[in-house]
């Protein structure tokens, strides 16, 4: 009889263990690529959008981003909107999460049925394209992995990548006209303007597709982006019938993004001449395509592999990382190589959606600064030459102005080599370039002027205070000397015209300053600590608050702190108001305590419930990332921890919506990262995190040994739950912590701090 009831209490231990193993979710599992994935200017409220995120597939940091494509025109930056009905192909390069119209894009593939058409067509008659309807009931997407039914011609299509290189598989339907078709000229912000396709024999094409300003790409050409991609692509299934179709663009047309996306251009893309068995061809506007009978379920796969430095590279990538046609294991891989990623930040406590929102976060951080180097070491550099490294990774897509609030700082903990990486591209790119100064928004080796401020010298000045020096150090101090030569506040202490930059010059200057006092340079130091206090030349007694001043010294016209533009870069003088990172003392005593206690609060107060764009703490732009941290250096830490657990819960989600704001390059995912885990930096460069109150219980973090001397830093917060959000004691290594910051050097070292978490709001003042 006990056997008997040892047996049957065995067998229900079993089946509950087997459950839980079941339902148990791995970290990765976490990952929702379709979080941000819209740009619905409706939905965000705002001409901005929503997140801009792509649903499709990369790797860690890698060059390739495999993604489908909704929509070219428009601002339109990841190709891909949740709102848009049908899909146009998968492209190989896209950017995460920002605006203005977009860059790469290239390389657009797309299996079809039925009669060839060399057009896109449009939503509302794909069938006079080769786009294709498709539902999100028959979508998905997972780290490494993107899948999705196209209705219009009943193929199914998924999608993996490695770092150089992406694999495509398509389920055919029995037909007797099959092809997959390449359109050569597309390109998310406009079009590449020459392209060359070759078939190598009868499994491979190669070529290139040229994409300078003048064919529109990143802001419209605005954003100087000039390069070219070269690629590699093999079929599964021999090329016995192919083509090249070429589209005849007269020499007058321009080739941007409005036009581009004009009925007009598109019907000289529809009238394109289709030259059959065509081997080789130089073009203004050339597709490919490989036609074939296929059998119900026949599986089909396409491989590429890309380059910005030569074919023989892109070769080289495609056959060092897909050597073979094992689509499973290369999508085993991708989903390996992200599991690895995101475990160096492991956390315990939260709810489900929260885990969800914080891995997808950490992987989308992940995405830039990506290699823009080949596998054999190989890029392209400033000088349009070729060069090779081997001591770092070179790297692009530096968003400086949304990345050195967070991103980098993260990185700074978890990833000190990415750091390191982007310092010496960057200097490279100053070098090779013979520009001699920073760049302040970088994409694939152009300076494109996009945005304000001079946010590489601050990314710069933050890595060498935290040790992090694997680079020629006099050289970036020289960069960054004549970055803020060419860049800052003239001799009267402001930017005419613009209150946005003064601010940011200010807090340069204080980077600069703290840079060259480290360095024992210390009449420079001088000089730029005093030209740090520029900020209070536009602090304005009249209105009480920063205004923005004239070339003639006059104040420019007050239209009230709320009232967008005013010389802030969007913005609004009470949003913008706020950078003083470097000097939150100074702003105290200018402000008055008093008032700006009273400030602070009804700029939080007055947020909307949905945290959407408005005019009061803005958390879906950039400028007002750092605000809810003053709270702890003014003596308030419970409002700190009050809103930072409040943005937390409301201003990031699970849905395509999930982003209030564009996503930006990782500086979105970096804030709820930082933040969840209770720490955050107001001033890049002091070497401080601000505490606060995280949203799980623990966090362990993994330390790069090569870099620093601890293993694991771990936060612990006893008792923490949805109502208990307030810090109510603090230890570090088991020793009472009696403030709210913490610097790098003590998380480095590795160690515990502790929070014992309560209901009870506390001041420190």
């Amino acid at each position: 009889m006990r056997f008997s009831y040892l047996f049957i209490l065995l067998f229900f231990l079993t089946i509950t263990y087997s459950c839980k193993k079941k339902v148990d979710k791995l970290p990765v599992d976490n990952i929702n690529p379709f979080i941000g994935a819209s740009t619905s200017m409706k939905a965000g409220r705002s001409l901005h959008g929503l997140g801009k995120t792509f649903p499709g597939v990369a790797t860690p940091f890698g060059m390739i981003q495999l993604s489908p494509d909704t929509r070219t025109g428009g601002d339109n930056a990841p190709g891909y909107s949740w709102h848009h009905n049908t899909i146009e192909g998968f492209s190989f390069m896209h950017l995460s999460g920002t605006g203005w119209y977009g860059e790469f894009g290239n390389f657009l593939v797309m299996p079809t049925t039925g009669k060839l058409h060399t057009n896109k067509g449009d939503d509302d008659n794909p069938e006079a394209g080769y786009r294709s309807r498709y539902s999100h009931n028959n979508e998905k997407a997972e780290a490494g992995y993107y899948e999705v039914l196209l209705q219009d011609y009943n193929i199914n299509a998924e999608v993996t990548a490695t770092q150089h290189a992406g694999f495509l598989q398509f389920t055919y339907p029995e037909n007797q006209q099959s092809r997959i078709q390449i359109d050569l000229a597309r390109r998310i912000g406009g079009t590449s303007t020459e392209q060359y396709v070759k078939v190598v024999n009868d499994s491979t094409i190669s070529g290139w597709m040229k994409c300078p300003p003048k064919g529109g790409g990143w802001g419209n050409g605005a954003g100087k982006a000039n390069y070219t991609v070269y690629f590699v692509c093999r079929f599964s299934k021999p090329l016995k019938k192919y083509g090249i179709w070429s589209a005849n663009i007269p020499k007058t047309q321009i080739r941007k993004n409005g036009e581009v996306a004009s009925p007009a251009y598109q019907n000289l893309i529809k009238n394109a001449e289709i030259l059959q068995m065509k081997k080789e061809m130089t073009g203004k506007h050339l597709g490919f395509y490989s036609e074939f009978k296929t059998k119900k379920n026949e599986v089909i796969k396409l491989k590429t592999g890309l380059s910005f430095v030569s074919i023989d590279n892109a070769k080289i990538n495609l056959e060092n990382e897909i050597p073979g046609w094992d689509f499973e294991a290369v999508r085993k891989n991708a989903r390996n190589l992200w599991s690895k990623a995101i475990d160096l930040i492991r956390i315990e406590g939260g709810n489900e959606k929260e885990k969800e929102v914080f891995y997808t976060a950490l992987y989308h951080t992940m995405i830039d600064p990506r290699i823009y180097s080949d596998s054999n070491g190989q890029y392209l550099g400033g000088d349009n030459k070729t060069h090779r490294t081997e001591k770092f990774k070179y790297r692009t897509i530096f968003s400086g102005w949304d990345v050195f609030r967070s991103l980098f700082p993260l990185f700074s903990i978890i990833r000190p080599d990415v750091v390191n990486d982007e310092i010496n591209s960057m200097l490279q790119l100053a070098e090779l370039s013979k520009k001699g100064y920073l760049p302040r928004w970088e994409i694939a080796n152009s300076y494109s002027g996009c945005m304000l401020g001079n946010p590489a010298v601050s990314v710069i000045v933050d890595a060498y205070e935290k040790g992090i020096r694997n680079y020629n150090i006099e050289k970036a101090f020289q960069y960054s000397l004549n970055t803020i030569h060419k860049f800052d506040n003239n001799k009267r202490g402001f930017t005419p015209g613009s209150l946005s930059k003064t601010l940011e010059y200010a807090y340069s200057d204080w980077c600069l300053a703290r840079f060259a006092e480290s360095l024992g340079k210390d009449s420079i130091a001088a000089v730029y600590y005093k030209k740090s206090k520029s900020y209070k030349s536009v602090w304005s007694p009249e209105v009480q608050w920063f205004r923005t001043k004239l070339d003639d010294g006059s104040w420019m016209k007050w239209e009230g702190k709320k009232t967008h533009g005013q010389g802030c870069t969007e913005s609004n003088p009470y949003q913008q108001g706020w950078f003083v990172p470097h000097d939150i003392e100074g702003l105290t005593n200018l402000m008055g305590k008093e008032f700006m206690i009273e400030e602070l609060t009804t700029f939080f107060e007055r947020i909307p419930p949905d945290f959407l764009w408005n005019d009061y703490y803005n958390h879906a732009n950039e400028p007002v990332h750092h605000v809810p941290f003053i709270f702890n250096e003014i003596g308030l830490p419970y409002l700190t921890q009050k809103w930072t657990r409040a943005i937390c819960k409301g201003a990031y989600g699970t849905g395509i919506d999930g982003y209030v704001g564009n996503e930006d390059e990782g500086q979105m995912s970096a804030w709820y990262v930082l933040a969840s885990i209770g720490i955050h930096p107001i001033a890049p460069g002091d070497n401080k995190y601000q505490i606060t109150s995280p949203v799980f219980s623990k966090i362990t973090i993994q330390l790069d040994p090569d870099y620093y001397p601890g293993k694991t830093f771990t936060i612990v917060a006893h008792n923490n739950s949805e109502k208990n959000i307030y810090i109510q004691s603090l230890k570090l290594n088991g020793k009472k912590l009696d403030r709210y910051w913490i610097s790098h050097e003590e998380i480095v070292k590795g160690g515990v701090l502790e929070m014992e978490m309560g209901n009870t709001a506390l001041n420190v003042k």
